[in-house]
């Protein structure tokens, strides 16, 4: 176990979306300005100010990024379980391909619907270049279907630099298994089909976590999205993140960070100031950091974490290759 312990939380006071009392249903999808409460007409250089003064003010084990979630519009697995009800999709109908109508799996497409569901988000990115809001340089994207078709439509368009591509991370999937909606496509059919698309290194050929007789858990979900956070705050020097993947482990990523679970709709979008404090010491450190010099505990702290046992989550997003 690593020395120190590592707690995310976030900011509120920017999103609309950042009061917990706030209903979905009432902001919508793609509220005006993504949610942003400064309707100014600098309001993104603003944002942009304030977050670079937080990182400039804090030390260097703090930090602050802006993280775009949009969740994929909607797919057929999705019209599958609105067809069947809930309880019937996820004890029988969603382990099947489809039925007979409607295909389902394995990574299904979007439907007529979600992909005007992503032309709306990429409107709204349209509607703000003006006011300061600019495609962020760094770009994540679960390997599903319906979630780089997502992708594609939001930026499609937008002024993008092939300098910085989107990148494909295992650990932004929804959970997995069981249900034949969650099994992704081969690393080489991705690949045909996004030649723009770069992917994470250590992403396997197949997908080598889905299960046909396991469901993943909320739990391991958000210690999942935590280990995506890690790569993030470790590797990447951007403050604005955009993420695109799903409700599932969208909410994972928001237990991790301490807020509760967000309905967004299929094809919605959910911003968050997230904060990265100094990570705490546990108690039983604490009196060798009072008796030895800090570069003798600073040397026992990096021994520890060199033999410690690996992160909970089952796939560690590593450096990115871009």
């Amino acid at each position: 176990m690593s020395p120190r312990i590592r707690s995310y939380s976030t900011v509120p006071g920017f999103f609309v979306q950042d009061n917990p009392d706030v209903d979905p249903i009432v902001i919508g999808a793609v509220p005006p300005r993504f949610g942003l409460i400064d309707d100014s007409k600098d309001r993104w250089y603003n944002l942009r100010r304030k977050i670079t003064r937080m990182n400039e003010d804090a030390d260097n084990q703090t930090s602050h990024k802006v993280l775009i979630l949009g969740r994929h519009g909607e797919g057929f697995h999705n019209i599958g379980e609105a067809k069947y009800g809930t309880k019937a999709w996820d004890n029988y109908w969603s382990k099947l391909n489809g039925d007979g109508e409607i295909i389902w799996g394995p990574d299904p497409k979007l439907t007529t619907l979600g992909e005007e569901q992503a032309r709306i988000v990429n409107q709204e990115w349209k509607n703000e270049l003006s006011f300061g809001l600019s495609v962020p340089a760094s770009r994540y994207c679960s390997p599903l279907t319906r979630a780089t078709r997502t992708c594609l439509l939001t930026f499609d368009g937008l002024p993008t630099s092939a300098e910085h591509p989107v990148v494909i991370v295992e650990n932004c999937r929804e959970e997995y298994g069981e249900h034949t909606c969650d099994k992704r496509n081969s690393k080489s059919w991705i690949s045909a089909h996004l030649p723009d698309f770069v992917f994470e290194e250590g992403f396997t050929e197949e997908d080598e976590i889905w299960t046909a007789n396991e469901r993943e858990t909320h739990a391991h979900a958000a210690s999942r999205a935590k280990t995506t956070l890690d790569m993030i705050f470790d590797s990447d020097d951007n403050d604005f993140i955009s993420i695109t993947a799903h409700g599932g482990i969208i909410n994972g990523l928001l237990t991790a960070v301490g807020r509760k679970r967000y309905a967004l709709t299929t094809g919605g979008v959910l911003p968050l100031v997230i904060y990265l404090p100094p990570a705490a010491i546990p108690e039983r450190w604490q009196c060798l950091r009072e008796l030895c010099p800090e570069f003798i505990f600073s040397r026992v702290q990096d021994l520890e974490e060199q033999f410690s046992e690996p992160p909970v989550a089952k796939f560690a997003p590593k450096v990115i290759n871009r």
